[in-house]
């Protein structure tokens, strides 16, 4: 009833000399006002999962639902609409553009999804006091420690107010605290009407999600719901 994303038989498969079937047939309804955790070894689909989600990958079979409308991939003006004002994306490797400032990286992404600059450069500075990075809104990524530019990547990834928020192991290259003090700036973007779904390889942040599921021979296995 409250389901955002709705996963049908989805199947992707790659091909290099041989055909490698990475994701088999999954069906899994993500509800709002839950975050959820994605485990698994590497190679075992997280971050193919997640482009799916992202809509910047498209399925072999099966189909994706966004609030009960089914996603055509061979819409691309339209998935790029959705993304830019549904979806916000967190990497590991924060993927800031290194010419701009925290600042500029972060109301860019309002401009893409046709804020105006005086709104996006307000609610940027905004968002960067909320992460305890506005005395950093002058400062390059260069210039950002591995901690400050994810919170600068989470910033970014909320200015259009998302319904959904992916986050590709954010705390992945970051050590134990200062993962830990990124983990609850992310958790802390779950409200009633959004979703947070993140990969990782840490059981200790995995286990604070609402949901842990676990991708096992292609599927999806759910831990604790």
């Amino acid at each position: 009833m409250n389901s955002v994303i709705k996963l049908s038989n989805i199947s992707k498969s790659f091909f290099t000399s041989k055909k490698i079937n990475v994701l088999k047939k999954i069906n899994y309804n993500f509800k709002k006002g839950k975050i959820y955790s994605l485990m698994g070894p590497s190679g075992s689909g997280k971050s193919t999962l997640l482009n799916l989600l992202s809509l910047i990958d498209r399925p072999s079979s099966g189909f994706l639902s966004f609030e009960n409308k089914k996603i055509d991939f061979n819409d691309s003006t339209q998935n790029d609409l959705l993304r830019a004002n549904k979806i916000g994306i967190i990497y590991q490797q924060d993927n800031l553009l290194p010419d701009f400032t925290s600042l500029e990286n972060i109301y860019l992404a309002g401009l893409a999804a046709g804020q105006n600059k005086a709104s996006s450069i307000l609610k940027a500075k905004d968002l960067l006091k909320k992460v305890g990075l506005i005395n950093r809104l002058n400062h390059y990524p260069s210039e950002l420690s591995g901690g400050e530019k994810q919170r600068v990547s989470i910033a970014r990834a909320v200015i259009n107010e998302p319904e959904i928020i992916l986050a590709d192991e954010p705390t992945g290259s970051l050590d134990h605290e200062t993962a830990k003090e990124i983990f609850d700036i992310l958790k802390k973007q779950l409200n009633k009407d959004r979703i947070v779904i993140f990969a990782t390889h840490n059981r200790f942040f995995a286990n604070k999600a609402d949901c842990l599921l676990e991708l096992v021979n292609g599927n999806i296995k759910s831990i604790n719901v």
